[in-house]
């Protein structure tokens, strides 16, 4: 190890220990998650102009710098599969009216779709604003080399039918299953779970004895878990350090500039989207400011980590305690819109593409036609879409053929992949999170809910 990477390397920690005092001084989790962000940043793009983004001795620091990172994603995703089973379990149990789980779960989905079209349509109204096209991408060493996989992965994907995806969704074998195995594991939990705690129900219902030992072993077991939640949620500000301290040091100025009007785009079709979020919530009595202050934390996550599955556990724990959404929606609609409906990977990218190269096929991207058939398909296609890096990537391969449409302009957009990436997956979550929110809001009682977003400033929880 040379000097100058342990000289990086005493950095980083010095940031953590600052973190450490800071979070000592029981500050609240928002202002330690900004000052991870800040300081990681800061850190990354130092060594970025520094050193130039290909010395080796910032690969050798972001081999250390990413323990932390990788090992506190790691330890969220090793939460997901028993948070969900216990919490879907819990939540099925203490139902006061077993009927509404239906109502909930087609409520949740129902919104997530119905968000993902809207995001859908803003994709292809920005996309042809900007008149954003195929002109102008360069295919070098590593576009060739993706090209060479896309073309692998949709001989994968390209037979999957929807009855079969559907199908995908039943746990065969629920131990496989909460290993994550398959891309629908995390909704094969779920319906587990659902089916575990209806059965609980039943036998509660039959043994009244059994009763008692139902309610306190799964009191205790959720207890466990979301203790379990806590521990991890209370290391994320050095995880955030961390993650985007890679991000900002292993970023490509001259990829960045020259796929610059694209990424402008795409952050502003994520902008608005955002916004809808915020409209749609306002609706059913919340304070959108209010909202977004309470969800910056997993926001914030989920930017940097590029995965809407592990943030899951944060995605729930935030409904609970911050929204005040019942634990059975919080639940379902953080699974749920992990895999189904997410408005930034199943929504608007595949728009945004489609849109892009439909004209060198000779087609029109703004006749109704295409347009209604563009977003049909793409609400029907986000059942199922991996909730980690790269979900966006497999719905544009399901979207673009079905289109009629090449999948190479995927491929040409690889260097500036992860910049993007990461604001679509801050989409996903709140997408997710608005879902139950608004579910919450439909289906509970409205006065009760509503008096926890008329706190003043001073009492709003962070």
């Amino acid at each position: 190890m040379s000097i100058a990477v342990i000289a990086n390397l005493a950095i980083f920690v010095a940031i953590l220990l600052f973190l450490f005092k800071q979070q000592r001084k029981a500050s609240t989790l928002s202002r330690q998650v900004l000052l991870g962000l800040i300081l990681g940043s800061t850190f990354g793009l130092v060594i970025h102009l520094f050193y130039g983004e290909t010395n080796p001795i910032i690969k050798h620091t972001l081999e250390w710098v990413n323990v932390v990172g990788s090992s506190y994603v790691g330890l969220l995703k090793m939460v997901i599969m028993p948070l969900v089973l216990v919490s879907m379990i819990a939540a099925v149990v203490k139902l006061e009216n077993s009927g509404s789980l239906g109502k909930i779960s087609a409520l949740t989905i129902g919104i997530l779709l119905f968000t993902t079209m809207i995001a859908a349509l803003i994709g292809i109204v920005v996309t042809q604003t900007f008149g954003l096209s195929t002109a102008g991408l360069s295919e070098g060493v590593r576009e060739t080399a993706r090209i060479s996989v896309l073309e692998n992965r949709l001989g994968s994907v390209a037979d999957l039918t929807i009855p079969q995806m559907l199908v995908s969704f039943i746990p065969t074998n629920p131990f496989a299953d909460l290993t994550g195995a398959r891309s629908t594991s995390i909704i094969a939990v779920v319906i587990f779970g659902i089916l575990v705690g209806i059965a609980a129900r039943r036998v509660m219902l039959e043994k009244q004895e059994l009763e008692a030992p139902i309610r306190t072993f799964i009191e205790a077991a959720q207890s466990v878990v979301m203790r379990l939640v806590k521990m991890i949620i209370a290391l994320t500000p050095y995880g955030i350090a961390a993650l985007m301290a890679k991000v900002v040091a292993t970023s490509s100025l001259s990829d960045i500039l020259n796929l610059l009007g694209f990424i402008v785009a795409s952050y502003i079709a994520i902008f608005l989207m955002f916004i809808v979020h915020g409209l749609l919530v306002s609706l059913v009595g919340v304070s959108p400011a209010q909202y977004f202050k309470r969800i910056w934390p997993v926001l914030t996550f989920a930017f940097t980590s590029r995965s809407s599955a592990a943030t899951i556990p944060l995605n729930v724990e935030a409904q609970i305690t911050k929204l005040n959404v019942p634990p059975a929606i919080a639940n379902l609609s953080a699974t749920f819109g992990a895999t189904i409906g997410q408005n930034g990977c199943a929504g608007i990218y595949p728009a945004m593409l489609a849109v892009m190269v439909a004209p060198t096929m000779g087609i029109d991207p703004m006749e109704i036609s295409f347009i209604v058939s563009l977003v049909a398909i793409i609400a029907i296609s986000s059942f199922g879409i991996a909730g980690v890096g790269g979900g966006a990537t497999f719905a544009a391969l399901i979207v673009l053929p079905a289109m009629g449409l090449p999948v190479t302009i995927a491929a040409l957009l690889i260097s500036i992949e992860p910049l993007i990436d990461m604001a679509r997956t801050a989409l996903n979550v709140s997408g997710a999170m608005t879902a139950g929110t608004i579910t919450s809001r439909l289906l509970g009682d409205k006065k009760e809910i509503n008096k926890a977003f008329k706190l003043s400033p001073k009492q709003v929880t962070n």
